[in-house]
């Protein structure tokens, strides 16, 4: 089977050849697994692809490329809303970036969101907030991303790899939750809830026409959706259930509808929170975990109506050696995955400390079973 193939068959609950290969590799990674430095990837998106690529070469390549066009953290700023320290500038030259977070959503912001849609309001105002940059720097870092996506583009399409969250989105709470900050989005949600709702509804209908749009663009058929704040690690199923899945459930439903499938990445702990997922169509996502959320019980829940994705953990590719490594990516492919429904991924991310020797059995363990 191709790699194509492999992805699709796993997708749509389908035993492979052998279980489909999918790091999420960014930036932060392929600084570890290369000569390059987390300044020189985090601000040169040209050098970020080089390095990406590099990686991906030098282990005969894998069957999917999560998020394939490297971001400079200046734009965090648009989804996120936070301001970043960056390597190199702020922090030494081999420091990872360092969101900050802090109230730069105000309550007064809910109805300008509500009404204007998170896009306008992050490009005309919030961006300014959390950046020191000017409309014409900001333009031409905005231009430079297109470049490199496009020449991303070209250098995935040679390698014949799945591209996924080639359009991409962050859940409409987990924005929110980063730009207000934790704490004071918490307060919202218990004591403002109104406004809200109304940003929340808004901002679902706009990341359903956004993924779409993109996907348009792209040609991807897989959308990502990123969310790391709302399971029960966080909140009580209460909140979970009024703020996050009805919206959850939109634009999955969006996406289904569209012919796409959508990517979830969901780190921390969603243990309780899996039987939920049962409502959404069967083969419509890709639940993606990063190690804290136990893949037995995400396959015991979920096996037979989704696909799931995980987990080598980042300390176990950070501290960990090849043979646990190996161990591990076994355990997982034929316990896991042994029946289909199943991508080996890791834990959020390659990790910016990650081993190349570690890395390395990874890629030839999963391939060798």
């Amino acid at each position: 089977m191709n790699s194509e193939e492999r992805i699709w068959a796993a997708i749509n609950l389908e035993k492979a050849d052998r279980v489909p290969i999918g790091p999420l590799l960014t930036n932060h990674g392929a600084s570890a697994l290369t000569d390059k430095t987390q300044a020189q990837v985090h601000m040169d998106a040209d050098m970020a692809l080089d390095a990406i690529l590099e990686v991906f070469d030098a282990h005969g390549g894998w069957d999917k490329v999560e998020y394939p066009f490297p971001c400079m953290p200046v734009r965090w700023g648009y989804t996120a809303g936070m301001r970043v320290k960056i390597p190199g500038i702020e922090l030494p030259e081999d420091y990872v970036p360092q969101p900050i977070e802090s109230e730069n959503v105000k309550p007064e912001d809910y109805p300008v969101i509500a009404e204007q849609g998170w896009k306008s309001f992050a490009e005309n105002d919030l961006i300014f907030r959390v950046t020191d940059l000017s409309q014409a720097e900001l333009d031409q870092v905005n231009a430079a991303q297109k470049v490199v996506n496009e020449r991303a583009a070209e250098e995935w399409k040679k390698r014949n790899v799945v591209l996924a969250s080639a359009s991409n989105d962050y859940h409409p709470f987990f924005k929110l939750s980063l730009s207000r900050s934790l704490i004071k989005f918490t307060e919202d949600l218990f004591y403002n809830p109104a406004p809200v709702k109304a940003a929340l509804e808004t901002m679902t209908k706009e990341t359903i026409d956004s993924l779409i749009a993109g996907a348009r663009e792209t040609g991807t058929k897989i959308v990502g959706l990123v969310e790391e704040r709302a399971s029960t690690y966080f909140y009580s199923l209460k909140i979970f259930e009024e703020f996050w899945v009805p919206y959850m459930k939109q634009i999955i439903h969006a996406m289904h509808e569209e012919g796409l499938v959508t990517l979830m990445h969901l780190d921390t702990n969603w243990e309780k929170n899996l039987p939920y997922f049962r409502d959404i169509p069967a083969k419509s996502a890709i639940l993606s975990f990063d190690g804290m959320t136990p893949m037995t019980t995400a396959k015991e829940i979920l096996g037979g109506h989704l696909c799931i994705q995980g987990d080598v953990h980042p300390s176990l590719l950070t501290t960990g050696s090849p043979k646990e490594v190996s161990d591990y990516v076994r355990d997982l492919c034929t316990g896991v995955g042994g029946d289909g429904g199943f991508i080996l991924g890791v834990g959020c991310e390659v990790p910016s400390a990650c081993s190349r020797d570690n890395f390395k059995a990874m890629i030839e363990t999963a391939k060798s079973l």
